[in-house]
């Protein structure tokens, strides 16, 4: 990869996965770390802390294995002011269509379910129904003027989130 794409990609991830899963959950922890929502971090003793563990680690390979196929073949970022200029059908994308946000929407749950926190599953939730609702009215839309009739049949025979059987 060159230079410059790097330095697009990591003003992409500054500005996108940072804050979604970073920045914004250690607020939130910060904001209710006493009271009714105060956390109360799971260990190793709880069945919550192991499955958080399997369901983050899911989650960071996937949005890796996603980034890496996009960063290669893609010539463009997944930020939307540096979309790719190239359809990507590889790796992850064979299975779901939106594994990139699949994998944050995991790490969000994990966070949530290893913290044991209220305000963290709230924001989980929040992140969920934001890109769901993006995706299906704006996202998609926009990849079908893009793309046309490779991305339609795309669309039609890969699951926007959870693989399927037929695959």
């Amino acid at each position: 990869m060159n230079t410059s794409l790097k330095i697009k990609w990591l003003k992409a991830v500054a500005a996108l996965p940072l804050p979604v899963i970073v920045l914004i959950p250690a607020g939130l922890l910060y904001v209710f770390r006493a009271g009714r929502w105060a956390h109360s971090a799971s260990g190793p003793h709880d069945a919550a802390f192991w499955i958080s563990v399997i369901i983050g680690a899911a989650g960071v390979a996937l949005s890796a294995w996603s980034v890496s196929v996009f960063v290669r073949l893609g010539e463009g970022t997944a930020a939307p002011w540096d979309p790719p200029g190239k359809f990507v059908v590889r790796g992850p994308y064979c299975h779901v269509r939106n594994p990139m946000i699949l994998g944050v929407i995991l790490v969000l749950f994990a966070e949530s379910l290893f913290m044991q926190s209220w305000p963290l599953f709230g924001w989980f939730m929040i992140f969920t129904i934001a890109n769901l609702l993006y995706i299906t009215l704006i996202e998609e839309k926009g990849l079908a003027r893009r793309f046309g009739q490779p991305y339609l049949d795309y669309k039609k025979n890969v699951p926007r989130w959870i693989p399927s059987k037929k695959m």
